[in-house]
C-alpha cells in the first residue's frame, strides 16, 4: 500500500517537484497563520477581512490563462521555477505593508504567482508520470499539505516567541528561494512535453460533459480547503480563544491529516475507487466541522480540523488527474480549466465565509461548509473519475 511512496522518495525528479509543492504550502501555511495579525493591525471585522482576501483570487483568476501561455512559450520547467521564486518574493508584501491598499496589492500579486505555479507544477507532474510510467500526483499534492503543516507549526512557534510577522515571512521566503535553487538542475532534467500550436491554445472555455461535474465537485472541495486555510487560525483565536502557542495547531492538525491522506492517495484510489474515496471523504469532513463547532475547545477543534484534512485530502489530486485525462482535450487544457475554478473556490470561498460570519457568526459559517462536504459526496456519484 505504500510501495508508491518508496518510488516517489527515491526518484530524484519527483522529489524536486515535491519541493515546489512543499514550498507553495509552506508559504501559504505561514501566511494563513498570520492572517489574524493583519485583521488586528488594521482593525478589520470578518466581512472586511473577507473582502481583503478577495484580492488574492482576483489575481489568480486574471492570471490563470497566462499560465498556459507561459508554459507554451518558455516551457513547463521554466514556468515552474520562475513562478515559485516570484511567489516567494511577493509573499513578503502583505505582512510588511503599512497601508491596507498595499496589503491588497500584495495579495493580488500572490494570486498571480499561485495561479501560474500551480498549473506549471501540475503539468510537470503529469508529464513525469507519462514519461516514467509512475503515479505521483496524489503524493505531490501531499507535499503541499506537508508544507502547509510545517509552515503553520513554524509560524505558531514564532508567534509564541514574539517574532515579528514581517520578519517571519522574509525568513520563510528566503528559505523557499534557496530550496528552489538547490533543486534547479533536477527540475530542468525533466523532459518537456511537445505541444503543437493547436494544443497550446490558452483560450478559456467553460467545462462541458464529465469535466463540468468534476468542476462542481472541485468547487465544493476547494471552498472547504480555502476556508480551513484562511479561517482556522481566526477560529482558534476568536471562537476557541486558545493560547497563542496553539493558534496554528488547528491548521497544523488539518494539514497533517491532509498530507497523510494524500501520501496514501496514489494507492487508495486504485484500490477502493476514486469516486468512493472522495465520497467517504465528504462525510468525514462534514463530521469534523460539526465536531469543531459543537465542542469549541482546543483539543476537540484540532481533532475536528484534522478530520476535515483527512476528508478533503484526496479530492484535489484525484480531480486534477481526472481533468488531465479528459479525452479530446489538449495537454494542460483540462488542468487549466479545472485550475481556474479550483483556485476560485479555494481563494474566493473564504470571502463568502467572511460575510456569513459577519452576518451571523463563524461557527454557523463552518456549518455551511459542512453542508458543501455532504454535497460533494452526492455529486461525485454522478461522474466516473477513472
Amino acid at each position: 500500500m505504500t510501495s508508491h511512496l518508496k518510488t516517489y522518495f527515491t526518484h530524484r525528479q519527483s522529489l524536486a517537484l515535491g519541493a515546489v509543492f512543499i514550498s507553495i504550502g509552506f508559504l501559504f501555511g505561514n501566511w494563513a497563520t498570520l492572517i489574524p495579525f493583519v485583521k488586528q493591525k488594521f482593525g478589520l471585522d470578518d466581512a472586511q477581512l473577507g473582502l481583503l482576501l478577495l484580492c488574492l483570487p482576483f489575481g489568480a483568476g486574471l492570471f490563470n490563462p497566462v499560465s498556459t501561455i507561459l508554459i507554451n512559450k518558455i516551457g513547463m520547467k521554466n514556468t515552474t521555477i520562475g513562478g515559485i521564486i516570484y511567489t516567494a518574493l511577493v509573499y513578503t508584501i502583505p505582512l510588511s505593508a503599512n497601508h491596507i491598499a498595499m496589503v491588497g496589492l500584495g495579495l493580488f500579486l500572490i494570486g498571480t504567482g499561485i495561479a501560474i505555479t500551480n498549473v506549471a507544477m501540475n503539468t510537470c507532474v503529469t508529464a513525469l508520470e507519462h514519461q516514467e510510467e509512475i503515479s505521483i500526483i496524489s503524493t505531490s499534492h501531499g507535499m503541499f499539505s506537508v508544507g502547509l503543516m510545517i509552515g503553520s507549526f513554524i509560524a505558531s512557534f514564532m508567534i509564541g516567541l514574539g517574532v515579528q510577522p514581517n520578519l517571519q515571512m522574509y525568513l520563510m521566503s528566503v528559505f523557499v528561494i534557496l530550496l528552489t535553487l538547490y533543486n534547479l538542475k533536477r527540475i530542468m532534467s525533466i523532459k518537456d512535453e511537445k505541444v503543437s500550436d493547436h494544443e497550446g491554445e490558452s483560450k478559456f472555455s467553460f467545462p462541458k460533459g464529465a469535466l463540468s461535474m468534476m468542476v462542481l465537485v472541485s468547487l465544493c472541495v476547494n471552498i472547504t480547503e480555502g476556508t480551513m486555510a484562511d479561517w482556522t487560525a481566526v477560529y482558534m483565536r476568536d471562537v476557541v480563544e486558545t493560547n497563542p502557542y496553539f493558534m496554528g495547531w488547528g491548521l497544523a492538525g488539518y494539514s497533517m491529516f491532509m498530507s497523510a491522506g494524500r501520501l496514501l492517495g496514489d494507492s487508495l484510489a486504485p484500490r477502493y475507487g476514486a469516486n468512493n474515496v472522495i465520497k467517504i471523504g465528504g462525510f468525514i469532513a462534514a463530521a469534523g466541522l460539526i465536531l469543531a463547532v459543537t465542542l469549541p475547545y482546543t483539543a476537540t477543534s484540532v481533532i475536528g480540523f484534522a478530520m476535515v484534512g483527512a476528508g478533503v485530502s484526496c479530492g484535489a489530486p484525484i480531480l486534477y488527474g481526472a481533468a488531465a485525462r479528459v479525452p479530446n482535450m489538449a495537454p494542460g487544457a483540462g488542468l487549466a480549466i479545472m485550475n481556474t475554478f479550483s483556485i476560485f473556490g479555494f481563494l474566493a470561498g473564504p470571502v463568502v465565509i467572511g460575510f456569513i460570519s459577519k452576518a451571523i457568526n463563524l461557527p454557523f459559517a463552518f456549518l455551511v461548509i459542512a453542508s458543501l462536504a455532504l454535497l460533494w459526496s452526492y455529486l461525485v456519484t454522478k461522474v466516473k473519475l477513472y
